[in-house]
């Protein structure tokens, strides 16, 4: 028999799809302009100085998700987590996430890309997050409208940092969290591979981006 609580988990897990069906199609698209553009003036300090920096970024996103991962995992559904990460914020993986989609388009060099993978992040997610947002309030009530009056959606406010002495973890969601993670750094031979293929001709660069 199919109960309230089971259907709205259903509808959670479907809108998880469809946010990484339309995240994965996004990419595809951005990745598709990478192929046919380069940065303005080629592999210059600001190139490789934004590239650094994304790698920089897309290490600091894996390690903050996996962290995330050990308060959260498995307990989405079965309480509201409001320790650690999740005290200064309500979606911390989320924010995290927008770091490694501007670690992910810095790898070509280029500001506008860095920028458009952040916009389509911040975008999928924003949509993901209000449908989060109404399962939630439909499954915990007052106790998550007491959260949300205290914790930001996403901008971190460190003042409110409350922490536990400890934490149970749970192997599974925090290996496939940082497994997941680990899939961003496939970004830096990708668009290096995408610019030798444009050096040796086989890729034509139609125009230049900042």
């Amino acid at each position: 028999m199919t109960t309230p609580d089971s259907v709205q988990g259903l509808d959670l897990r479907r809108v998880q799809l469809v946010r990484k069906a339309v995240l994965l199609v996004a990419i595809l698209l951005v990745v598709a302009l990478a192929a046919i553009t380069q940065s303005i003036g080629g592999e210059t300090e600001w190139h490789g100085g934004l590239e650094t920096l994304g790698m920089a970024s897309m290490v600091v996103c894996i390690v903050g998700r996996t962290w995330c991962s050990l308060y959260i995992g498995g307990r989405k559904k079965a309480e509201i987590v409001d320790r650690g990460p999740y005290s200064i914020s309500r979606n911390p993986l989320y924010v995290f996430s927008f770091l490694g989609a501007f670690g992910m388009g810095a790898q070509t060099g280029s500001a506008t890309i860095a920028g458009l993978f952040v916009l389509i992040a911040v975008l999928v997610f924003a949509a993901t997050v209000r449908r989060e947002e109404a399962w939630l309030a439909d499954a915990f009530g007052p106790t998550y409208a007491a959260y949300v009056a205290r914790t930001p959606r996403f901008w971190p406010d460190f003042s409110k940092w409350r922490d536990q002495e400890t934490i149970e973890v749970q192997p599974r969601f925090f290996l496939t969290t940082l497994r997941d993670g680990l899939v961003m750094l496939l970004a830096f031979p990708l668009f290096e591979g995408l610019e030798h293929f444009q050096k040796i001709g086989w890729l034509r660069v139609l125009f230049s981006l900042p």
